[in-house]
């Protein structure tokens, strides 16, 4: 029997993590220079945490959340998104009397039984930011800005922000009778699926991507729902333009425009390449004003977003596709050759003193002899070779080749690390944070 990854998973092989740890770390860095401090949720939460927060008339909820009763009969569902277990650890530890907003973070692993394609998969990873506990729109504007600032320091090009202000409690319920009349009349015209949002979340029809219906004809000549605001909404959505105007950062509004989860108010954004448009969103998010009180908190305003680390890969990728700088593995600094029994034990002794001094070493492999040796360290991209053989041992020296320019010289056995040193100018974690290494 073969054993593959489940289908809509991907192993990540070595060769591919330094991409990964440069774009995780990259935006941690945003993040923290942002004030938001890192958390971290369970894998696995209450299934109706997702079904009370995300909303039982979504298409996570009904459609491709991983439930399953574990042997205590609970029922418990895989994360199939980031921010309502962060809203529920916000209540569980009482962060509500610490300085308002919290600004948190998170790096996780997100479940969807989906329709694998590109950028998508059963199992993705997220980073996603929340700020909870403020609902001034320059806290809006501060996270809009804090996911334009990471596709920006990540070197992503030709992206758009669409906004939209979708209203609240107070004025969306009419909104949403005058959408209901709208489509009531072409119900016949329109996908399954949106019959279905007919029913259960009106909203959702105006974010319906299917072409082979009258879907996006019904949409676009939909209501406006920026034309129906209460004056509150109204003034929030005035004050964020204005904020984001005053940031710099261009961007477009789209009526259209809604999320795919109950839980938004006021505030929605995406970030968009401007050729594939919503299709391939890198990163989406909004205001969630509700969200804390409907997990039975006292009402809490929140806003944050979340962008896959799969799709900020695939469009770095394609970038350096594109002729832009690559993120590659560091290569080790040095190789430790050995000629024989006795040295091979003090070739693995070095090898363990250089890298308590930070050094990044590998011992050559066993069987082959010097040039193999050599060759190996070639093929690995060392930037030095230390050979110890029995000259070596009786003088106390090692042989010390620079791999780039082919000078060879003895170097005392004390004196190897400092010899790294000069080699390598960049102490070897100061060089695997520029790779996307450490932590």
């Amino acid at each position: 029997m073969t054993f593959k990854a489940p289908r809509g998973t991907k192993d990540l092989l070595p060769e591919q993590q330094p991409l990964w740890r440069h774009v995780e770390q990259t935006a941690q860095g945003v993040a923290r220079r942002f004030g938001y401090q890192r958390i971290d949720t369970p894998m696995f939460e209450d299934a109706h945490l997702f079904v009370r927060g995300v909303g039982q008339g979504t298409d996570i909820v009904e459609k491709e959340m991983y439930v399953f009763k574990d042997r205590s009969d609970d029922e418990l569902a895989l994360r199939p998104e980031g921010t309502a277990p962060v809203c529920r650890a916000y209540l569980e530890h009482g962060m509500a009397s610490l300085p308002q907003p919290v600004r948190l973070y998170y790096v996780c692993p997100i479940f969807r039984y989906e329709r694998p394609q590109a950028g998508r998969y059963r199992q993705h990873h997220q980073f996603g930011v929340e700020a909870i506990g403020d609902a001034d729109p320059a806290v809006d504007a501060e996270v809009i800005e804090l996911g334009w600032r990471l596709v920006e320091q990540l070197g992503l090009k030709d992206l758009s922000l669409v906004m939209n202000g979708i209203g609240d409690k107070a004025c969306r319920p009419a909104y949403l009778e005058s959408l209901r009349a709208h489509y009531g009349t072409r119900l016949s015209e329109v996908c399954p699926d949106c019959k279905l949002r007919y029913e259960k979340n009106i909203l959702r029809t105006l974010d319906c991507k299917r072409t082979d219906f009258k879907c996006q004809e019904a949409a676009d000549t939909a209501p406006r729902i920026a034309e129906r605001l209460c004056d509150a909404c109204r003034e929030h959505w005035m004050q964020l333009t204005q904020y984001i105007g005053a940031l710099g950062i261009p961007y477009r509004v789209e009526h259209r425009l809604v999320r795919g989860l109950d839980y938004y108010t006021r505030t929605v954004f995406e970030i968009q390449p401007r050729e594939e448009g919503a299709q391939s969103t890198i990163l989406a998010g909004g205001r969630y004003d509700g969200l804390i009180e409907e997990l039975g908190g006292r009402p809490t305003p929140g806003i944050g977003f979340g962008t896959g680390i799969e799709r900020l890969v695939a469009n770095l990728q394609r970038s350096a596709e594109g002729g832009d700088k690559q993120v590659t593995a560091p290569a080790p600094d040095t190789l430790v050759a050995y000629l024989g029994a006795t040295a091979k034990e003090q070739a693995l002794k070095l090898a363990s003193e250089l890298r308590r001094q930070g050094a990044n070493v590998v011992l050559a492999p066993a069987g082959k002899s010097l040039k193999g040796q050599m060759r190996h360290a070639s093929a690995l991209g060392a930037r030095a070779v230390l050979i110890l053989g029995d000259e070596e041992l009786a003088s106390g020296t090692v042989t010390f080749k620079d791999m780039a320019s082919g000078e060879q010289k003895r170097v005392p056995r004390a004196e190897v690390g400092e010899a790294l040193k000069d080699l390598t100018p960049l102490h070897t974690m100061e060089r695997g944070n520029e790779h996307g290494q450490g932590t």
